[in-house]
């Protein structure tokens, strides 16, 4: 039995993501294959219960029987990290051992989610240096295309892993970008010892947030369009223009959302005629009723919030690139792109796998 641990040197590199890509491609291929998520530090509590969104989600896309405390032995809820600072101090280890056994059951390959850096789990002995060596697993690492701090990142993985790193995945790459890391810093990671097995480009779906986030980030009302609560979001328009220059301004982007005051019901009727996947009305000004008629007919939610155009901007802003991976487009859309562009015949050299 094989152990893949996937790791990334800060948040938002796409470590779910290829956790959940990777592993739909070895049971395609005919593996066995199994999910945990060793540490969690600060992990959520929901009903009581320890929760965590990534494992909830791979246990229900790979289809695993498995309770949350075995696909994630160590959740340091609040409660449990207080009582890990007053002491006394509990040895996770076996708790950790004993889940990765009864995982490793029956399965050829165990796909292993890493923390959200590499210092999570110090606190409960268990880093990400004493987990992989624990359990015998080989180390991938994803990072986000960064041109000033990426190839820092994952030489910093290859000194802290050492022979345990098999590789890295160049994650989210623009695509002016793309020739440039092929040809100079691939050969560069290359010749320092570490296997670049996949250059993923930047895709937007893959960073769109859903209609819901942008709701909860703005603590907006939904007026209207609740069976479409769920539709991504791919980039924001502002509509503060003329109504006789708004729909040749909408058409340009597709799978928007558009900022505008509720006094507005030109733009927002013109919105409507493109393709928008919900109104945002800042200023807490209420649409007319013919408004809101028209995107209940399209399925177009209506989000209202007290924010100004401005502030509401901002809290936008902040979900691109940092929305949720669970959602069946992007799991598609992903898979796909490791099909294209992530080296599998490599990978399975490398772990010794058929």
């Amino acid at each position: 039995m094989k152990a893949l641990y996937i790791t990334s040197g800060e948040t938002f590199s796409g470590k779910s993501a290829l956790c959940v890509g990777l592993g739909l491609r070895f049971r395609k291929d005919g593996l066995k294959i199994g999910y945990m998520k060793p540490v969690v530090v600060n992990c959520e509590v929901r009903e009581g219960m320890p929760f965590d969104e990534d494992v909830a989600f791979a246990r229900r896309i790979f289809e695993m029987s498995e309770p949350f405390d075995v696909l994630c032995p160590v959740a340091l809820t609040p409660a449990k990290l207080d009582q890990q600072l007053r002491g006394p101090e509990i040895n996770y280890e076996p708790k950790l051992l004993d889940a990765y056994a009864k995982l490793a059951e029956n399965r050829d390959l165990l796909v292993l989610e890493g923390g959200r850096s590499l210092r999570e789990g110090y606190v409960a002995g268990l880093p990400p240096k004493t987990v992989v060596d624990l359990l015998g697993a080989r180390v991938l690492m994803v990072v986000k295309y960064d041109e000033n701090l990426m190839i820092d990142r994952i030489l910093t993985g290859q000194n802290y892993f050492k022979e345990s790193l098999i590789g890295a995945v160049i994650n989210e790459v623009p695509r002016p970008q793309l020739e440039h890391v092929q040809e100079a810093v691939v050969p560069f990671l290359t010749r320092h010892g570490v296997k670049v097995l996949g250059v993923l480009r930047k895709e937007p779906l893959l960073a769109a947030p859903t209609v819901r986030e942008l709701a909860e980030g703005l603590n907006a009302e939904l007026l209207c369009g609740h069976e479409c609560f769920d539709e991504l979001v791919e980039t924001f328009l502002v509509g503060a223009m003329s109504a006789d220059s708004a729909l040749s301004y909408f058409r340009r982007k597709p799978n928007k959302a558009v900022i505008t005051g509720g006094d507005r019901p030109d733009i927002q009727l013109a919105a409507l005629e493109t393709s928008t996947r919900c109104l945002i009305l800042t200023g807490n000004l209420y649409p007319a009723p013919h408004v809101i008629n028209r995107a209940d007919e399209l399925c177009v939610p209506v989000l209202l919030t007290r924010l100004d155009t401005l502030g509401t901007i901002q809290v936008i802003e902040g979900y691109f690139d940092r929305s949720r991976f669970q959602q069946p487009q992007k799991v598609e859309r992903f898979s796909a792109l490791l099909d294209e562009y992530f080296d599998f015949a490599a990978l399975y050299d490398i772990l010794g796998l058929r």
